[in-house]
């Protein structure tokens, strides 16, 4: 049917059996009502209702068009309801986005908050992507460097993720520690394979030693961690993320200008539902542990 209006209006004539009636009921003028049902019975070629001095009464299409209106108008409800249901539950899919470097840390925290509400199903989305909010694509994003702009999103400062230089101790024995920065030109290291990349840490990498000294290049921070670990350079990892693997020596401390913002991002359709608003005091809160 081209226009719902049309057949909500011969359902409501048909339901209470007056012309006025169906118009306060729909919170319309009587001749809008007259005019839809005109419309309706010349589109389809049949007479719905039998006008008369007391009213409408349905001709035998109009009663099959009242049992599909009714039961059309019966789903929209349950839909409602149901909707209605999922915006005030922790159920149903909670869908989170960050890039995959932030894995070590949403991934566990995605699954304790799972654990708190057996009823929800987790999708977590990584990559370099942007996961469009505004079409669905996502509840909540986790975002890095500069604070998002994009219009109708909530966006909330999250963490700052702090960078510094490791080696492992298999590469330190073969090939020491930089005592200092002017040091840095005699070692190997372990880089990103995009030259273009936005990270500031590769950005001043990639502008502190000369380009043959990065030997070893990865698309991504777990393949650059992984070699990193195997001795092959020395290279940048999240201090959260280096406290898991004893086996790495910091060789440089952290430096303000290699950190990375985090933002928390959600549409602000969404923003206020009881499902995202859980999720977002839960992990802020696991951030607190994060930075300690």
């Amino acid at each position: 049917m081209d226009n719902w209006d049309e057949v909500r209006t011969a359902y409501h004539v048909a339901r209470v059996g007056t012309v006025s009636g169906a118009a306060e009921a729909l919170g319309v003028h009587h001749a809008t009502v007259i005019r839809h049902i005109d419309v309706l019975e010349e589109r389809l070629g049949v007479k719905l209702f039998q006008r008369h001095a007391r009213g409408y009464t349905p001709t035998e299409a109009g009663e099959d068009l009242l049992r599909v209106a009714q039961a059309t108008d019966d789903q929209f409800h349950q839909l409602a309801g149901r909707l209605r249901g999922q915006g005030k539950e922790v159920s149903g899919e909670l869908v989170v986005t960050s890039i995959s470097g932030l894995s070590h840390l949403l991934a566990p925290a995605l699954a304790d908050f799972q654990a708190d509400y057996p009823g929800l199903i987790v999708r977590y989305l990584t990559g370099d992507r942007l996961f469009r909010l505004e079409y669905g694509e996502a509840h909540v994003a986790v975002r890095a460097g500069a604070a998002p702009d994009q219009p109708d999103n909530v966006v909330q400062p999250f963490f700052q993720q702090d960078f510094a230089l490791y080696a492992s101790e298999t590469y330190v024995a073969r090939h020491g520690a930089p005592a200092a920065e002017a040091d840095l030109v005699r070692h190997r290291f372990v880089g990103a394979d995009d030259p273009k990349t936005r990270a500031p840490f590769h950005r001043w990498l990639h502008e502190t030693v000369p380009p043959e000294a990065i030997v070893f290049r990865a698309a991504d921070v777990h393949s650059q961690r992984n070699a990193i670990l195997a001795g092959a350079g020395i290279g940048f990892v999240s201090v959260t993320q280096a406290r898991e693997f004893p086996e790495l020596r910091q060789v440089m401390a952290p430096r303000p200008d290699w950190a990375a913002p985090l933002w928390l991002v959600t549409h602000m359709d969404l923003h206020r539902t009881t499902k995202v608003q859980a999720f977002l005091r839960f992990i802020k809160t696991r951030a607190g542990d994060w930075q300690g």
